[in-house]
């Protein structure tokens, strides 16, 4: 199975989930395919928060998917089809990671630390006057034009920001920004608690907006 690219996603609505449902308990290859397509990357970048490699991941991914075909015929809708699915990833990549002996829920990371969410060197000390007040403040980039903020250097530099953010950070802003999936979703799927998830994706959006900075203001 090829990997779809991840890219944010409108939420289905009851009806257009329920039809969903209804085509993969019928077998219908194009109905697993924009399955496959909506949720891949999600499903990926919650399993690299469990296991040690891309291709251990890539292997829970497959095995997930493999749950959601035998098992659609139980889904019963008690959450969204979507959250159901996370699950299944979590269960299957606990299950990996326990056996590469890396057996730490996720909850028990999820805090992150003390960490601040900015860099205590972007704000002034207090031999500089006015201690705590930014040393410059974050760029406008409203004045930019669309091709500077779209192009594809400054997609990359997105991507890998994400991808170098510690492994609870980077499920959870893959989660709400990249599949745009609901603070509820997230906290179904990895089992944290909503003050949780709003830490972990603050900083995460806190790191990738430093990388934008150095990118587009220098």
């Amino acid at each position: 199975m090829a990997p779809a690219q991840a890219h944010p996603q409108t939420a289905l609505t009851a009806a257009e989930e329920a039809d969903l449902v209804a085509r993969l308990r019928a077998g219908e290859e194009r109905a697993f395919e924009a399955l496959v397509d909506r949720h891949y990357g999600m499903m990926l970048a919650v399993a690299r928060g469990y296991v040690r490699t891309r291709a251990v991941a890539e292997e829970v991914v497959q095995e997930a998917w493999l749950g959601v075909l035998n098992g659609i015929d139980r889904f019963e809708g008690r959450s969204s089809l979507k959250t159901w699915i996370m699950r299944i990833v979590v269960n299957i990549a606990i299950s990996r990671g326990e056996r590469e002996a890396r057996s730490i829920p996720f909850s028990s990371f999820a805090s992150e630390g003390d960490e601040p969410a900015v860099d205590p060197d972007r704000f002034r000390d207090e031999d500089e006057g006015f201690r705590g007040h930014w040393r410059a403040y974050p760029g406008n980039w409203a004045s930019l034009p669309d091709d500077a903020l779209l192009g594809r250097e400054t997609l990359e530099v997105i991507k890998t920001a994400i991808e170098d953010l510690p492994p609870a950070q980077r499920v959870v802003i893959t989660m709400r920004d990249v599949a745009g999936c609901s603070p509820e979703e997230v906290c179904g799927a990895l089992d944290v608690s909503d003050g949780n998830q709003r830490v972990l994706l603050h900083r995460a959006r806190s790191h990738v907006r430093s990388a934008l900075e150095r990118h587009l203001d220098g």
